[in-house]
Parts: structure tokens; C-alpha cells; sequence
């Protein structure tokens, strides 16, 4: 289990690290553009570790999972490649993270019928508040600054 929790924890860092490459790579290029880089070498990248792995399957139809998918994948990278450089790296990976939460509170709640229960809401609040106190100390840096 351990070993799991180190792998999510490690990919959290990788995402947090490709946002940023690819909202620097946004502000030169613009969001779509960079989201079609990240993708293009992506596809390479698995396309590479598949043939290497023997699991790559040219007659297989894809679910219709894997068009969602790929769908929501896109257009992830392209928001965050646009909002990282413009919110910041942290108020964005806040956002991302609030907005994972609640949504997989809800998905749990709809799919396994887990009802939210008082520590996973008091978790989505730990997390909003982190925003709200993320974004006051910077409005005092920001007062700070003119004074």
C-alpha cells in the first residue's frame, strides 16, 4: 500500500512540474499549442513502452471510455497550460486539487453510493480555506508592496 501512496504522491509532483513547463511553454506559444506538444510527445512516449512492452493491440476497439477520456485529458492540459502562468502555480494546482476533491467526493457518493461523510467534507473545506488563505496572504504582500 505504501508503495502506492509514494507512486500518487510522486505523479502529484510530476503533474505540478508539467504544469508549469507547459504554462511557460503557453505563454510562447499559446495553450492549445502546448497542450498538442504535451500530447504528441505523450503519444510517442506510451507508443514507445507499449511496442517495448508487447501490449500494443492494432485490432482492438477502444471503448468509448477511452475517447472521454482522452477528450477531458486534452482539454485539462489545455486550461492548465493557459491559467498556471496566469494564477500561479500554486492558486492553480489549489484550484485543480479543490476541484478534484469535490468532484470525487460527488463520484464516489454517485457511483459506490458512499455517502460524504464529515472527514472527506471537512477535507474539501481544509482545502478551500487553504485557497482563501493562499489568496489573502497575497492581497497582504500585494498592500504591502504600494504602501
Amino acid at each position: 500500500m505504501i508503495l502506492y501512496v509514494l507512486l500518487a504522491f510522486l505523479n502529484g509532483a510530476v503533474i505540478g512540474t508539467s504544469r508549469a513547463i507547459n504554462g511557460r511553454l503557453s505563454a510562447t506559444i499559446g495553450p492549445f499549442r502546448a497542450s498538442l506538444w504535451n500530447h504528441v510527445v505523450g503519444f510517442l512516449l506510451l507508443t514507445v513502452i507499449l511496442a517495448v512492452l508487447g501490449q500494443w493491440e492494432f485490432g482492438s476497439s477502444p471503448p468509448l471510455a477511452a475517447y472521454l477520456g482522452g477528450f477531458f485529458g486534452a482539454l485539462f492540459v489545455a486550461v492548465s497550460s493557459y491559467v498556471f502562468p496566469r494564477l500561479g502555480a500554486m492558486n492553480a494546482a489549489l484550484m485543480v486539487i479543490s476541484g478534484q476533491m469535490i468532484s470525487a467526493v460527488l463520484i464516489d457518493w454517485q457511483s459506490k453510493g458512499m455517502t460524504p461523510n464529515g472527514l472527506r467534507c471537512l477535507g474539501v473545506v481544509i482545502v478551500l480555506l487553504g485557497i482563501y488563505l493562499s489568496r489573502l496572504s497575497q492581497s497582504h504582500r500585494e498592500k504591502e508592496k504600494v504602501q
